[in-house]
């Protein structure tokens, strides 16, 4: 099977949830070098050694990295390109959860805590890999398939200088309900929002794709430890989305294989294809026209 992604990704908060499953996600695709960042040096070794474990052929760099601090972000990114020679795909994942605290019980350092690793790591993470991407040259297309069935299948889309996506959140689209007192969380991801459109609009005539995915309630330990303390909210949550359930970092970053009979008609055998879901579709050629765009997996939460 042909793989969806390859070439070298960089992804922040890759110690555990979303951005470690993104990690492994990308090598099972085609990313043969990963450069993994996050300010827990222990969880952060843990994803790297489990990676070189499971895929031998994936070249992984640590880089111990706080969003908060702007040299790291540009030293951390800058030794990535140094080892790995470009930067084809960025994943801005690091992000912690806000206070639970409506506006008026909020203390005023937690929110700015929250802005500054929600929103302002994004920014600083961001600004170095669009640096970094409007130094390289665009990426060569490589056939998916054999030449004599490439002209069937093979859409034509270039890969650009880079993709970029941004792991904001479905409180990013739309305003917390009332019982989540999500005031700081939802400003700072409203913000990545308008971050990721206003630069998609800017470096998209310049070879750079940016868009960014919104989960909804997802389970990760954070997520979870931060529930316990939320008085009942997540089963309010969870009663007010159509599937009843919560997310799970697989559907946010990850895909699976499917197949297609159309394919099958077209090659006279059965061709394994793949549906992506999350943060591997956005990074592939699959959204090639994808930019600015939001990408919602949040359990039908915004179909009321």
């Amino acid at each position: 099977m042909a793989s969806l992604l390859r070439g070298t990704a960089f992804i922040t908060g890759a110690a555990s949830g979303i951005g470690k499953q993104t990690a492994l996600a990308f090598a099972k695709n085609g990313i043969t070098r990963l450069a993994l960042a996050d300010v827990n040096r222990e969880a952060l070794q843990a994803t790297s050694n489990l990676l070189r474990r499971q895929y031998r052929a994936v070249e992984v760099l640590d880089l111990p990295i706080d969003v908060r601090n702007a040299s790291e972000v540009t030293i951390g990114i800058a030794e990535a390109v140094s080892c790995f020679g470009r930067l084809d795909v960025a994943v801005n994942n690091a992000g912690i959860g806000g206070s639970g605290r409506s506006t008026h019980e909020t203390d005023e350092d937690e929110f700015v805590r929250v802005v500054d690793i929600d929103l302002y790591g994004v920014l600083r993470c961001q600004r170095e890999e669009i640096k970094v991407m409007l130094r390289q040259e665009y990426a060569q297309r490589v056939p998916k398939v054999s030449v004599k069935v490439a002209a069937l299948i093979d859409l034509g889309f270039r890969r650009g200088r880079g993709a970029i996506i941004n792991v904001a959140s479905v409180l990013g689209v739309v305003s917390p309900a009332p019982f989540m007192f999500q005031t700081a969380y939802s400003t700072a991801k409203h913000g990545v929002m308008g971050l990721t459109k206003s630069d998609a609009n800017t470096y998209g005539p310049r070879g750079i794709r940016i868009n960014a995915v919104c989960p909804g309630f997802i389970s990760t330990p954070i997520n979870l430890a931060q529930a316990q303390e939320s008085g009942g909210a997540l089963d309010r949550y969870i009663e007010n989305t159509p599937l009843k359930r919560l997310g799970t970092v697989e559907e946010v970053a990850d895909c699976e294989a499917s197949y297609s009979f159309h394919h099958v008609f077209l090659l006279g055998r059965l061709t394994e294809l793949t549906r992506t879901t999350g943060i591997v579709f956005l990074a592939s050629d699959m959204s090639s026209f994808m930019q600015g765009t939001g990408l919602v997996a949040d359990g039908g939460l915004t179909a009321h």
